[in-house]
């Protein structure tokens, strides 16, 4: 049996609990939506739920893959709720969000993996939301083109796909996932002039040198943002953490992402995807990176 390890100081989380927090899950509640917040256990939630901030889930909350690092619920979906779209529109009206991140279960079983559902929320969004920017964390869609077409011609501002770990570990990690695809999906996504961005988890018995030449591969790619953050198990179910990374080798991997060419690399111990993802939009698109999606929109109109 693998001993559990305990936290250091640098992890230690301190909830916040304030009315924004509360007003946030009542939005969530009262609209029938899901969270990956509350789903997959982020240890931010307190902290951007306080600041009135979440991701919301789309296409249930069951997944039809079974990764060895994930809090979500593994088996086969349910019939997806076509009023959904809709709904998470109104939440991010009432919510008076200026960037709102989506992301999604992979549902692997349907004939377009649930891209028109992507798209669709992408578009009521826009609909009731005009002023609001969207991210999108969006599975890697077996690697078929059409699916993630669907989700491109949508224009979100940022198309975000994590790598999740070293091409090592990806059958311990994501058995159902391969690395290539993935890179496939942001190299694909860029060229049709998307912000891309992507993440690892660490900690989970990756060596340095091998995040390094990762990093490598998304240059190649022309990734504009990178997210580093540390694996923490959630179950017991779940794969152990190896060791807890030191914060001063967070700070020599955004240091060395950003000397290789990655526009911005977010690298911290409780670092995950959607961290100060509104941030990150405004210094993509203030500072001339790609073509603003709404532009693209417009050309395909």
């Amino acid at each position: 049996m693998t001993k559990k390890r305990t936290r250091p100081d640098w992890l230690k989380i301190r909830l916040q609990v304030n009315d924004n927090y509360r007003d946030l899950m009542d939005i969530v509640k009262t609209n029938n939506l899901h969270t990956v917040c509350q789903e997959a256990r982020c240890p931010n939630m307190s902290e951007c739920w306080g600041k009135g901030t979440a991701t919301l889930m789309i296409l249930g909350d069951t997944c039809t893959r079974s990764c060895g690092f994930c809090a979500i619920k593994t088996g086969r979906p349910p019939v997806y709720d076509r009023e959904e779209p809709g709904r998470v529109a109104i939440a991010v009206k009432k919510m008076n969000l200026n960037h709102v991140v989506i992301t999604s279960v992979n549902r692997d079983e349907l004939p377009d993996q649930g891209s028109e559902v992507w798209a669709e929320t992408i578009r009521e969004i826009r609909r009731l939301n005009p002023n609001t920017s969207v991210e999108v964390l969006i599975p890697d869609f077996k690697g078929v083109m059409e699916p993630l077409q669907n989700v491109i011609d949508a224009a979100p501002e940022i198309l975000a796909h994590n790598i999740e770990t070293v091409p090592r570990l990806y059958r311990r990690v994501r058995p159902q996932a391969k690395y290539d695809r993935s890179l496939w999906v942001l190299d694909e996504s860029k060229k049709q002039g998307m912000v891309t961005k992507a993440g690892i988890m660490v900690g989970i018995g990756e060596t340095k040198d091998e995040v390094l030449d990762m990093m490598k591969d998304l240059v190649k790619i022309d990734l504009d943002i990178f997210t580093i953050g540390q694996y923490l198990q959630p179950t017991k179910r779940h794969l152990p953490v190896e060791r807890f990374v030191h914060p001063d080798e967070f700070a020599e991997y955004k240091k060395l992402g950003e000397a290789f060419g990655i526009r911005h690399v977010e690298s911290g111990p409780l670092v995950r995807s959607s961290y100060h993802a509104e941030e990150q939009v405004d210094k993509m698109h203030g500072g001339g990176c790609s073509t603003p999606p709404i532009e693209l929109l417009k050309k395909r109109a």
